[in-house]
């Protein structure tokens, strides 16, 4: 068995609310084991026997089946989590007053002319750092302020994300034993 933490995309925003003893039960009725969520946003522990790919896939389905809309699912190992809360895209002066570091979670690293589209994106407000499948959002003002948000990310991109504070990663990164 191996350690797996789930960002899933679209849970308890409006309209969809879900409760976490509910998304835990239909993660062990998948044969998922040790199942625990970490607030309630979608962030899921569990250990598994398949392959991330073919997980996401089979999480994705019975999730769609049972709760009648899509939620993408992203999956990463402690280790793979540990090197994301580890990994410093700014640089200590590029921080500033910032009020959040974001992280958004990818499928797959991002193609030069995705990255290019979200480049472009770059404000006083808002810059953006890729690394491997994920990407760094430095918000230097509050979300309210900016006219950036996850869903123009993900049209920036072309792909699904979902996105997680820092703080929310690093937390998790310590909670699955990296």
């Amino acid at each position: 068995m191996t350690r797996h933490i789930a960002f899933l995309r679209a849970i308890n925003i409006t309209g969809r609310s879900l409760k976490m003893g509910r998304l835990r039960a239909l993660l062990a009725e998948m044969g998922l084991v040790n199942v625990a969520t970490f607030i309630a946003s979608g962030n899921v522990l569990f250990d598994a026997g398949d392959a991330a790919e073919a997980l996401e896939k089979r999480i994705e389905a019975h999730l769609r089946d049972a709760l009648g809309f899509e939620v993408a699912t992203f999956l990463r190992s402690p280790a793979q989590l540990a090197a994301v809360a580890a990994h410093q895209p700014f640089a200590k002066d590029q921080l500033g007053a910032a009020f959040g570091l974001m992280v958004a979670f990818l499928k797959q690293e991002p193609d030069p002319a995705a990255t290019a589209r979200l480049m472009a994106y770059r404000r006083a407000s808002d810059d953006f750092a890729i690394h491997g499948r994920e990407v760094y959002w430095l918000r230097r003002t509050q979300q309210s302020e900016t006219n950036f948000a996850g869903a123009t990310l993900e049209r920036a991109l072309g792909m699904p994300a979902t996105v997680r504070s820092i703080t929310t990663v690093r937390k998790l990164a310590v909670i699955s034993g990296q």
